[in-house]
């Protein structure tokens, strides 16, 4: 077995030694730490001391340095149009006909991305590397690459030629191994002697024998483990010794089913982790890197590094995060231990995590991907961007076409510092070190940065001292010299890594940073300011219940003082015909009506630019459409809430005593008969919780009202953490005046059912 003492055990898992986390008694002085235990009745002053000493371990600083990086889904939901498959899929379903590594690791680089994660075993427990562990759910059953083919060897090959990290996503739910007959997971074996890596064969039978073939040097392990963590075990074995270097392991929390009471032995995952990939980051369920609480690239106005915990962390189960404060000083209070772990902010390009199709699947356009890049690396966090490759096996068209705008504009802005060769009222805070920094005496300062000529900006960023002092500013302001006079264009709180303050662009040959609070005194590493050319903004559009559609402009959101997008002197150009806007398509002056649904497509345009081309599908109004359920909570969630085209209001069927079990129907008399061909459903959208989001059901039609038919089944996965609206396409067009939708399966298995907004598709009319 091996062997560590209290204090190799805790470098192994969190990157310090335990001597170097306790308070020095010597002068009552604090060591720089990953983390401090703060003792019982410790006054908050002391305890806030404590937090201005907690740093980043070594691979967490590397980590913080990848700034924006890739997400890979890609398994046999892409075949199957499912979020997350039930694992009773046919390993034949995944047959990629032209897959080309290559093809995502130069479309990633050219957005700016530094490193690579990849869904190698998502939830449905399908293996996509030559596992010697799993027979049946793997790709040697596939007929890509007549069974011989192995998507990890493949990309990490490309991230290699290309320049990126690489990283690995095992699911620790596998719902193959639950739902099969002989599945390991929750099979209630006992935990025993177990040699990893394990010799295949003896598996069970004598799980302590090693498997001959373990690369040349590679160490050995013994656990006590259960079927189930032997199997991760060994897992994560080949992916860590055969396909690396690692840089980031990446455990979900996402839980689709459970059985058995399976626990997971997360010591022993993380000693392999940290003994056979000692540079890798271990996310979610795991120490290092904690999830944003989101999955739609949301990012909170202060976020910090230094977490509260109210055990010790070789004890603590690492759940979501999700609060919008989880760092403040009040919160810090309740602490009995302060422990560094930063965020990740992860979404996808996409509307879902997998690629469905190519018509209606919508795509974050480079407008929406470059904000979230500003409000995600600028406000302290990684931002992961999931881009999920099609069925050929390649990324499509118009997500490579963002992608690589986006990095186009992260250069164009971020490429040249217009303060350089100016000069700053500090030395060496525009060396390119992060251990060099400037630290007053106080708890606040103030720098002044000015720049060799007068010119035009709109970004200014700055970064602390993480590696060497932690992350410390709670409150800070920037100015322009305008009119021979200091005028506030931009406020903020936290910094951390890095700061990226928006603002309306002015001219100015001058910038004063003034830090207003901090833990302890402030540091500052680096200064540069930047300017972007922004281009048309994005149009949206939206439609009331009578079937008018309003197009207005997106503008990103801004938190604190500052925001500036320019909306002025831009106008917005449309078609109802499928065609692109150009400079002679109609203006937009007023709303459009469209009664009978259909689409448009909008841009706006400048002088000189125009915008990115936005497309919107809607179905017929439901200004006519009565709705009825066989269940309702009281009068606030009535079925009418399911089609009055609010999607702050929704349906939901009983849920106080006695409440009635699946199924529940909601029925809807679209007013005259119609040819549809797609039913759209919208979950709730007030908060984050499974109650009333229906994953399973079917769609039912009529003409009379009397006599139905069953127009389709549908199964909406990881609707809670991705209520977005979800389509469900009719095999074939139909033709009725009603339409039921009935709940199978809610999500989390509960028994409720709701409906923020139930519409229809419909053919085009002749």
């Amino acid at each position: 077995m091996t062997t560590f003492s209290l204090n190799s055990l805790l470098l192994h898992r969190f990157g310090f030694i335990w001597a170097s986390v306790l308070p020095i008694a010597v002068a009552g002085a604090v060591e720089f730490a990953p983390l401090q235990a703060i003792d019982p009745g410790e006054p908050l002053a002391s305890i806030v001391s404590k937090a201005a000493h907690v740093v980043p371990s070594p691979r967490q600083v590397a980590y913080h340095k990848n700034e924006f990086i890739g997400f890979i889904h890609f398994g046999p939901n892409t075949f199957t149009g499912r979020e997350w498959g039930n694992g009773m899929e046919d390993p034949k379903t995944f047959a990629p006909t032209g897959l080309d590594t290559d093809q995502w690791c130069e479309t990633l680089k050219a957005a700016g991305m530094t490193m690579v994660v990849m869904t190698f075993k998502h939830h449905d427990g399908y293996v996509l590397w030559q596992s010697r562990y799993e027979k049946h759910q793997t790709i040697k059953n596939s007929p890509f690459q007549n069974g011989e083919g192995d998507i990890a060897r493949e990309l990490s090959k490309s991230c290699a030629k290309h320049g990126l990290k690489f990283g690995i996503y095992l699911s620790p739910a596998d719902l193959y191994q639950i739902e099969s007959k002989d599945g390991l997971y929750g099979n209630g074996s006992t935990s025993r002697k177990s040699t990893i890596p394990t010799d295949p064969a003896s598996f069970k039978t004598a799980p302590e024998k090693v498997r001959a073939d373990r690369p040349a040097g590679a160490p050995l392990f013994t656990f006590e483990c259960d079927d189930y963590n032997r199997y991760m075990l060994n897992q994560l074995y080949e992916m860590l010794t055969e396909y690396g270097p690692v840089h980031e392991v990446w455990f979900d929390g996402a839980h689709p089913k459970q059985k058995g009471g399976q626990t997971y032995v997360y010591d022993a995952w993380y000693e392999v982790i940290r003994t056979l990939a000692p540079n890798a980051v271990i996310f979610g369920k795991g120490p290092d890197v904690r999830w944003c609480g989101n999955e739609a690239g949301g990012t909170r106005a202060t976020e910090w590094n230094v977490i509260p915990l109210p055990r010790d962390p070789k004890d603590f189960d690492w759940p979501d995060m999700t609060d919008k404060d989880i760092g403040s000083q009040a919160q810090l209070a309740g602490a009995k231990f302060l422990h560094y772990q930063p965020c990740e902010t992860n979404t996808s390009i996409r509307h879902g995590w997998f690629w469905r199709d190519d018509a209606q699947q919508s795509v974050r356009t480079a407008d929406d991907v470059f904000d979230i890049y500003e409000r995600a690396v600028g406000g302290n966090s990684v931002f992961m961007l999931n881009v999920p490759p099609n069925k050929s096996g390649r990324f499509s068209e118009r997500d490579v076409e963002s992608l690589r705008e986006t990095g186009r504009r992260i250069r164009a802005t971020y490429g040249t510092d217009l303060a350089k060769g100016g000069k700053v009222s500090a030395p060496k805070l525009q060396d390119g070190d992060l251990d060099t920094w400037w630290e007053p005496k106080d708890s606040s300062g103030e720098l002044v940065i000015t720049l060799p000529s007068p010119a035009p900006v709109n970004r200014f960023v700055f970064q602390e001292a993480l590696a060497k002092r932690g992350q410390r500013i709670e409150k800070h302001a920037l100015d322009a010299w305008i009119d021979g006079k200091w005028t506030e264009v931009a406020t903020g709180t936290t910094v951390g890594y890095k700061k990226i303050l928006r603002f309306p662009t002015v001219t100015t040959d001058k910038l004063r940073l003034r830090v207003l609070e901090s833990r302890l005194q402030p540091t500052v590493a680096e200064v540069l300011v930047h300017f972007y050319d922004q281009p048309p903004l994005p149009v949206i559009a939206t439609r009331d219940a009578s079937g008018n559609v309003t197009l207005a402009l997106k503008e990103p959101s801004f938190e604190g003082k500052g925001a500036g997008f320019k909306t002025s002197g831009l106008t917005i150009r449309y078609t109802t015909d499928g065609s692109e806007p150009g400079p002679k398509s109609p203006i937009y002056q007023k709303p459009v009506p469209m009664t009978d649904g259909g689409s448009i497509t909008a841009r706006s345009f400048s002088a000189k630019q125009q915008g990115a081309v936005e497309r919107f599908h809607f179905g017929p109004s439901k200004s006519s459409w009565k709705a009825t359920a066989t269940s309702e909570e009281n009068a606030t969630y009535d079925a009418a809430k399911a089609i009055d085209g609010d999607p702050g209001t929704f349906w939901h069927s009983r849920w106080s005593a006695p409440a009635p079990e699946h199924p529940h129907t909601l029925t809807v008399d679209l007013g005259n008969p119609m040819t549809l061909t797609a039913v759209t459903y919208l979950p709730r959208q007030d908060k984050a919780v499974p109650d009333g989001m229906i994953e399973e059901g079917r769609i039912e039609t009529s003409i009379d009202g009397k006599t139905w038919t069953t127009a389709g089944t549908f199964h909406f996965g990881n609707l809670v953490n991705d209520p977005v609206e979800r389509t469900h396409d009719l095999k074939k067009a139909v033709q009725a005046r009603f339409v039921r939708l009935a709940s199978v399966k809610g999500a989390a298995g509960k028994p409720y059912a709701a409906v923020a907004e139930l519409g229809v598709l419909t053919a085009p009319s002749n």
